[in-house]
């Protein structure tokens, strides 16, 4: 079946507040490495659908083919992956985002068992890093029990991102499209409210971590540069996909909430990631999501690591 635009928002609505699924892919062998002083696992929650008109809303049918083939998609839509790094280094134990709790679609929701796999206890989580509040990258949050699944976590969010997200007029305020996510985000962001830590452009959130500001997708969008003998940014959606983001960054992204700032972004983020060799991982790319951007013409393309 081929997937719309409204039966994305509805899936999503569908899944809103619900239990988990009792049927969960089994995770694959974890991608652990060293950068610097950091060992990184990428961790999965698994994966959902994202139809064309979401992905490359621009491409033309002949295009759309071509991205959907070479992405392993099928039937009008792909598989969007959901890449979660968790990043030791001295005392802390840090994710980046928590997936979407098996809320979102049924697909994913493995990363609370991706965290117990890698050896580590949801416990001892010290700090949780959001690029933003959409919901595969949020709705992770709380267990079937309600309750955050990982309790002693500080929460790090961009300021403008929850103010967006927490507007007590957000009803009348933002499209209705956008309400599901919104009582979603509320929920969550809600709950751990008391161990939240907003944050601007720049802040160190962890040692040797900063926060870069790459808003367009959502408001207050963030991004995650990691020191190393190379710079590590663990990028969010401000690149959504290993081709299309790249060769193409000005195509619209159907989940943008200001496309044009989030295009201006784009272009920037993918111009300094290839003159600044930096390594990127990608929230949504094929597993584990490294690699790095190359210029190719006029525009870029993804090289993933080997």
């Amino acid at each position: 079946m081929k997937l719309d635009r409204r039966t994305f928002l509805a899936s999503a609505a569908a899944f809103f507040g619900g239990s988990l699924s009792p049927r969960r892919a089994t995770a694959a062998a974890l991608h652990r490495f060293r950068h610097g002083s950091f060992d990184v696992t990428v961790l999965s929650d698994g994966h959902f659908k994202l139809p064309a008109d979401i992905v490359a809303p621009d491409a033309m049918p002949a295009e759309w083919v071509d991205i959907e083939k070479r992405l392993g998609g099928s039937g009008g839509a792909i598989d969007a992956r959901c890449n979660v790094p968790l990043i030791e280094t001295g005392s802390e134990l840090i994710l980046v985002d928590l997936g979407g709790g098996g809320k979102f679609q049924p697909t994913e929701g493995l990363l609370e068992g991706a965290v117990l796999s890698s050896g580590h206890d949801p416990l001892a989580v010290t700090k949780v890093l959001l690029t933003h509040a959409h919901p595969d990258h949020l709705w992770g949050m709380l267990g079937a029990d309600g309750k955050p699944r990982f309790p002693n976590a500080a929460y790090y969010i961009g300021a403008p991102e929850w103010d967006f997200w927490m507007a007590p007029d957000y009803a009348t305020a933002m499209p209705e499209a956008l309400h599901a996510f919104a009582d979603g985000s509320q929920r969550d962001l809600g709950a751990i409210r008391e161990r939240v830590v907003t944050i601007k452009d720049g802040d160190e959130v962890a040692p040797g971590v900063h926060a870069i500001a790459t808003p367009g997708h959502t408001p207050g969008h963030f991004s995650y540069a990691v020191s190393g003998p190379e710079t590590l940014v663990v990028t969010g959606d401000v690149v959504t996909n290993e081709i299309v983001s790249f060769e193409h960054p000005t195509w619209r992204f159907g989940n943008d909430t200001d496309k044009q700032a989030a295009i201006a972004t784009r272009k920037r983020f993918v111009d300094q990631s290839a003159a600044d060799r930096f390594r990127l991982l990608g929230y949504h790319f094929a597993y584990p999501g490294l690699g790095r951007v190359e210029r190719a013409g006029n525009a870029f393309r993804f090289v993933a690591d080997t």
